[in-house]
C-alpha cells in the first residue's frame, strides 16, 4: 500500500555470527558488520527491553559501535536497501528477515529537532514497522480490518539513537508516547545521559535497564583486526610484520571501532599511493599522521 509523508512523497506503508563469523553486507561496497561481545551485551538488553516494556538508556564515549549495533538489532541497512529497491521495475521484494524478527524501529532525531517533528516522527516510525509486518502477512496494508498496525501495536521497541539531542519538551514527548503505547524503548546516547534523565523523574522513574557500552578489550580488538586484515585484503606473506602492524593499529585506536575503519581506510589508501603490498608499523604510523586523532 502506497501512502504519501508531509511532504507529498510517496512511500510503501512498511520498514524495515558472533565474533567468530563475520556478517555478510546488506547490499555490494557496504562494509561487513563485526559482531563483537559488546554487541551481545547490547543484543540481551535490547532483548530484554523489548519483552519487558520498559525504558532502556544505554550510553558510551563516541566511536565504540553503538549506532552500528543498534542499526543491525533493528535490521535498518536491509530496510534501507529494501527502500531503494521499490524505484526498480520489479517492484518491492518481500520484507527483511531481520525486521520482521526484530519488530524494531530505529530513530535519530535532528539537531534541533522541534516538538512538531518529534511529535511526527515517533508515531511514523513505530507504524512504519507495523506496516511492514502487516504487509508480509496479508500483502497489503489496511489499518482499518488490522488496526494493530494503525496504534503500532506490531512494533515492539523504539531504538532513539543520539537521544542527547532532545531537548526537555523533546524528552517529555517521548515519555508520553511511551505511556500511550506497549512498547519498550531505547535511549542512546554519549557519558551522563543517564545523568542527565535522572532531572526528569517522571521519566527517570520509568528506566528499568542502563547498559553501558565499553570499548573493545585489546584481545578482542586484536581478534577483530585480524579478520579485517583479510576481509579487506590486507594480509600479506610475512607474518611477524603484519602481527607488529596490528598490534600498532591496536594502540592507536584503543578499541575505537570508528578509529580502526578510518585509519584502515588510510592504510589502503597509502599502500595504493605507494604500490605496496605489505603492511608495516611504518604505513600505520603514515596513516595515522594523516588522521585527527586525539592524544
Amino acid at each position: 500500500m502506497l501512502g504519501k509523508d508531509d511532504d507529498g512523497r510517496r512511500f510503501l506503508s512498511g520498514t524495515f555470527g558472533e565474533i567468530n563469523g563475520l556478517t555478510s553486507p546488506p547490499y555490494p561496497g557496504a562494509p561487513a558488520f563485526l559482531p563483537t561481545r559488546e554487541h551481545r551485551r547490547f543484543t540481551e538488553f535490547a532483548d530484554t527491553v523489548r519483552a519487558h516494556r520498559y525504558i532502556g538508556v544505554c550510553w558510551g564515549p563516541p566511536g565504540v559501535g553503538k549506532t552500528l549495533s543498534a542499526r543491525h538489532y533493528a535490521g535498518a541497512p536491509e530496510w534501507e536497501q529494501w527502500q531503494r529497491d521499490l524505484g526498480e521495475d520489479r517492484g518491492p521484494g518481500p520484507i527483511p528477515e531481520r525486521v520482521l524478527q526484530a519488530r524494531t524501529a530505529l530513530w535519530t532525531p535532528t539537531v534541533n529537532a522541534s516538538p512538531r517533528q518529534v511529535d511526527q516522527a515517533l508515531p511514523r516510525s513505530c507504524q512504519q514497522i507495523s506496516y511492514a509486518i502487516d504487509y508480509h502477512r496479508h500483502g497489503r496494508v489496511d489499518p482499518f480490518v488490522h488496526p494493530e498496525s494503525r496504534s503500532s501495536g506490531l512494533t515492539e521497541l523504539l531504538i532513539i539513537d543520539e537521544a542527547d539531542r532532545l531537548k526537555t519538551t523533546g524528552l517529555e514527548q517521548v515519555r508520553d508516547y511511551y505511556d500511550r503505547h506497549t512498547i519498550g524503548m531505547i535511549l542512546i546516547g554519549m557519558p551522563g545521559i543517564d545523568k542527565r534523565l535522572g532531572r526528569y523523574p517522571q521519566l527517570y522513574s520509568r528506566v528499568g535497564f542502563a547498559h553501558e557500552y565499553r570499548q573493545l578489550t585489546p584481545e578482542e580488538l586484536t581478534a577483530v583486526l585480524v579478520r579485517r586484515w583479510h576481509t579487506d585484503g590486507l594480509a600479506g606473506d610475512d607474518e611477524f610484520t603484519q602481527t607488529v602492524a596490528v598490534a600498532t593499529i591496536a594502540r592507536i585506536t584503543g578499541g575505537n571501532f570508528r578509529l580502526v575503519d578510518r585509519l584502515l581506510t588510510q592504510i589502503r589508501r597509502i599502500l595504493e599511493i605507494n604500490h605496496l603490498a605489505t603492511v608495516t608499523p611504518e604505513v600505520v604510523e603514515a596513516a595515522r599522521d594523516a588522521l585527527l586523532i586525539g592524544h
